[in-house]
């Protein structure tokens, strides 16, 4: 038996991050290394002796500061900074603050309660020049949310809640009186009450029951509650909305210009319910066209302070899942009075223009107007006049089930528009804008929301017809407001330069595929980009590239201080045509009616604090728009289980590969501990995984043949069993 060392210091973990938390919970006083070591509860020499040598240490690398011969302190906001919380799925975080390059990596063991999202104070304890600073979570300053979605693990009177988001390093105990009638398995909403100093988890009450995980109505309701985002309106909002005047009446006419005589129509998918923008055609004497961009007049019904517009305000944004819309607005608006329907008047905001047949504006005017729809049409319908250039609509394009025929002049409209919007387009490219015309996955879902197929939407002349003309409104209008001095205050939709380090990925990734990219500036860069996306259309390659050359640009938001769009290549640009749906375009038409009134310019402030919260709240609606596909994807995949499908290698990592099946853009795992054949390395530079033993390689972009594996529903993932890469399969 070994004797034991009598000397041995008694001090445990990390001491310099001991007397750092010593001197910070009592800033401004000073300690000698005598105090210290009896609030450490050492007195053994081997102790002290190491106290005093940190303690010169810290001093010497300014961590503490030695106020007089022996005596120490920290300065109350020394190396104190105020953050947000970004938590990775392994349990740390990083924390970015306006004073670092770099963010701040916090350990799990220093996060101190603090979630992913939360606004923090942090301690920055550990400042180096070449390796990322560390610190440490001090204070929480404002909670991002405290409501989680999970599932409960009930107990005999108790329970934990396993929280979805892979973010979360804890599950919530909710005490039996908490538990809100859930039972053992159920998907659950839990609210963060507190979290006890000495508890090993937070608690929490269950105050929503989502139901059994899985089955659709849960899981859809779980993606919407992940993010905060409603389901439904509060009664009195629906009341309040159902009680509004939407009479169109004689003496709001009088205020407005009237319209209803000039030829308007609209183009929409042809499963919309709310038409927020329609277009007038008329030809003018001189030989150009009145065009205008006609769009529902949401604040003329949506009053600032009431009930109804806090609810808006709150949301933000409709929010677009695969089997449902949630809207911004009761859908007595939405669908009825704002909509924009055909043979009906409707009170519209509208931007008209004069355009010479260069597609040039030689003249504009904004405000509020009357206007009535002569017609309604469909993409596909449009599609087809614009193809053809007749107004007959076969059975099988129209939306009324049976053939029929369009005047003229609505015929001339559509044809003389799409001329238009295509010189616009082409001016537009050449000025700098990029092309994103990404393939969208659809799904067709039958009487139960249960994916029976997929289908691939692609944006073709009438689609981007009805862009172009919604982008010279938006740009038109930010130009109006932005170039008035001086300056006042508005709604930007704004979108900087892309990251060089991303563009410089992208570049080594296309690389790999035979595409060159040429960065030297920025007219070099989105010309080749807009090369790039128009050489992969119909390439097996084609929606990973175009997913990276989006992931590498900037997060368009709206702002107060315009800096422009570096995707659409405009100096002026705002939201202003689709205020059914976002509540950034009835800021942008309160404030164009508030300066067409001759007022003054409004709070700069307050605008921008909305800004931010219109920004936050598309992020989250989008993030659940993603997670609903996803989900559909994973639901659609378990009915073909052991089917062979062709895929593409779309990503690389060191656990895995990504692989997106080609007939139906569905992506999933191949995991490399799953790959029996030999132990296969990641390789970074490469973007693959090589066998060790028979240097076979995997690698981005590689055709491969996969089958379903795993399709779970409540993770949202798939998991794929690797057949062999192409070649090698249909040669067997």
């Amino acid at each position: 038996m070994k004797k034991k060392n009598k000397n041995k210091p008694k001090i445990q973990g990390n001491l310099s991050r001991s007397i750092i938390d010593i001197l910070r919970n009592n800033s401004g006083k000073t300690y000698n290394y005598k105090q210290i070591a009896s609030i450490l509860g050492v007195n053994d020499a081997s102790s002290r002796n190491q106290i005093i040598k940190k303690l010169a240490q810290l001093a010497a690398k300014k961590e503490i500061q030695e106020t007089e011969r022996g005596k120490f302190m920290i300065e109350g906001s020394k190396n104190y900074y105020t953050g947000v919380l970004d938590l990775t799925t392994k349990g740390y975080g990083y924390v970015m603050v306006e004073e670092f390059a770099d963010d701040i990596f916090i350990a799990q063991k220093d996060l101190n309660a603090a979630f992913d999202g939360d606004t923090v104070e942090i301690y920055v304890y550990n400042r180096r020049r070449r390796k990322r600073s560390e610190g440490e979570i001090t204070k929480i300053l404002k909670r991002k949310r405290t409501e989680f979605v999970g599932t409960l693990q009930q107990k005999k009177d108790f329970g934990f809640v396993v929280i979805d988001d892979k973010s979360m390093y804890t599950d919530f105990f909710v005490s039996g009186n908490k538990l809100n009638g859930a039972e053992n398995g159920d998907k659950v909403v839990v609210e963060f009450e507190e979290w006890p100093d000495k508890a090993d988890s937070p608690y929490g009450k269950i105050t929503r029951v989502l139901g059994t995980p899985g089955e659709h109505h849960t899981e859809i309701h779980s993606i919407l509650a992940q993010y905060g985002l409603p389901h439904d309106f509060p009664e009195e909002v629906e009341e309040f909305a159902n009680q509004i005047d939407t009479s169109i009446n004689e003496e709001e006419i009088g205020k407005r210009r009237d319209m209803r005589d000039v030829l308007t129509f609209t183009i929409d998918p042809k499963d919309a319910k709310d038409f927020d923008d329609a277009l007038s055609f008329q030809k003018l004497e001189n030989g150009n066209f009145e065009i205008g961009i006609h769009i529902a007049d949401v604040s003329h019904y949506l009053q600032p302070g009431t009930l109804l517009d806090e609810e808006a305000y709150d949301r933000a944004t409709s929010v677009y899942l695969v089997d449902r819309v949630v809207p911004m607005l009761p859908e007595i608006l939405s669908n009825n009075a704002c909509s924009l329907r055909p043979k009906e008047e409707k009170f519209t905001f509208s931007a008209v223009f004069e355009i010479d047949d260069n597609a040039n504006v030689k003249d504009q005017w904004f405000g509020r107007t009357v206007t009535y729809s002569d017609e309604r049409f469909a993409y596909e319908e449009a599609q087809h006049i614009i193809e053809t250039g007749t107004g007959t609509i076969p059975e099988d394009v129209s939306i009324r089930n049976h053939s029929y025929s369009v005047r003229g002049a609505l015929v001339e409209a559509v044809v003389t528009l799409n001329r238009l919007a295509k010189k616009m387009r082409s001016r537009r490219m050449r000025d700098g804008a990029i092309s994103f015309d990404k393939v969208e996955v659809k799904f067709n879902l039958n009487e139960e929301n249960e994916p029976v197929g997929v289908f691939f939407k692609t944006a073709k002349d009438a689609n981007k017809l009805i862009e172009e003309f919604m982008l010279l409104a938006n740009r038109k209008v930010a130009e109006y407001i932005g170039k008035q001095s001086p300056k006042k205050t508005f709604v930007y939709r704004c979108h900087d330069e892309p990251d060089d380090q991303k563009l410089a990925s992208l570049q080594t990734i296309v690389g790999r595929f035979g595409h060159k990219l040429n960065l030297k500036d920025r007219s070099t860069t989105t010309s080749s980009l807009n090369k790039l996306l128009e050489d992969v259309q119909g390439r097996k390659e084609q929606n990973m590239v175009d997913t990276l050359a989006i992931r590498t640009m900037s997060k368009a938001y709206y702002g107060t201080e315009n800096i422009g769009h570096y995707g659409l290549a405009f100096d002026h640009y705002t939201h202003f045509t689709s205020p059914i749906r976002r509540y950034p375009d009835v800021m942008v038409h309160r404030l164009l009616q508030h300066y067409l009134d001759g007022a003054k310019s409004a709070s700069e402030e307050e605008y921008e604090a909305k800004c931010h919260h219109s920004s936050e709240m598309e992020n989250l609606a989008t993030n659940a728009e993603r997670d609903s596909i996803k989900y559909m994807q994973v639901k659609f995949m378990q009915d073909h289980e052991n089917e062979e499908f062709l895929g593409v290698i779309s990503g690389v990592t060191e656990w895995g590969i990504f692989v997106e099946i080609v007939e139906n853009k569905c992506e999933g795992m191949i995991r490399l501990r799953d790959m029996n054949d030999d132990h296969y390395e990641f390789n970074p530079d490469e973007f693959s995984v090589v066998g060790k033993r028979t240097g076979q390689s995997y690698t981005l972009g590689d055709e491969v043949y996969v089958k379903v594996k795993n399709a779970d529903l409540v993770k949202r993932h798939l998991d794929f069993t690797l057949l062999g890469n192409r070649a090698e399969v249909e040669a067997n």
